[in-house]
């Protein structure tokens, strides 16, 4: 049973089309694969997904250059935003955005060991979770397992980046101008907020990582990514 579960959860992240294909080759030994070498497999995809996201999003302009994941002002704080920008104020806006983003890339350096743990974690039971699930099953996998830990990890490094690149004083000084024009103040939190998008940031990319490992033979860069990945396809 150990044995098939593993097989079938390699077969999800293999794009083959049916577990029974991988199940049927494996019980006639046309695969050439023992159950160890598949686990092997699953768990090396899944690192080199999390180690290629994360990776990017912690290099320079990982988050402020990347559309898809850039740090904006948050939604209560829009008509903040329009008013300075309408008062001559834009360029103290742009420096918040900016901060808030490189604490972002900051913290994303101490994303990989956790995934990492997460991956050495996992159990046969989880693998056949994975396989049940769609196209984001392990990006969901890593969302349930590491998303307090990214959170207790994210924070104090984000609440250092944003001292460290004066993001605090900036966010204060635009509400601090805002409320002088302002009926109701506004009061957000700062280093909770980059947080919570940054981690929604590190799953998207993570998320992106896992469509590449399911359904491109040129994301499996490692010889056993190759033969493990390489003999499901030929099923």
């Amino acid at each position: 049973m150990k044995i098939l579960l593993t097989i079938a959860a390699f077969c999800l992240l293999s794009g083959c089309e049916t577990a029974q294909q991988v199940l049927s080759g494996m019980n006639t030994g046309s695969t050439g694969l023992s159950s160890a070498e598949i686990a092997s497999g699953l768990k090396e995809a899944l690192r080199i997904g999390t180690q290629n996201g994360t990776g990017k999003l912690a290099a320079a302009d990982g988050f402020f250059s990347n559309a898809a994941v850039k740090i904006l002002m948050p939604e209560e704080a829009k008509k903040v935003e329009s008013t300075l920008r309408n008062i001559g104020l834009g360029s103290l806006v742009d420096k918040a955005v900016l901060s808030m983003n490189r604490a972002a890339e900051d913290a994303a350096k101490s994303a990989t060991p956790i995934f990492v743990d997460a991956i050495k974690a996992m159990t046969i039971t989880d693998a056949l979770g994975i396989l049940k699930g769609g196209d984001y099953a392990a990006t969901n996998y890593f969302k349930d397992k590491t998303t307090l830990p990214l959170t207790n990890a994210f924070r104090p490094v984000i609440e250092k980046a944003l001292t460290k690149v004066d993001a605090t004083k900036y966010w204060n000084d635009v509400f601090t101008t805002y409320n002088k024009f302002a009926a109701k103040p506004v009061n957000t939190d700062l280093a909770g907020y980059v947080t919570e998008r940054s981690l929604a940031g590190i799953f998207y990319e993570v998320g992106q990582e896992e469509l590449k490992i399911r359904k491109d033979p040129a994301a499996r860069v490692t010889e056993l990514l190759k033969k493990v990945f390489g003999s499901a396809s030929q099923q």
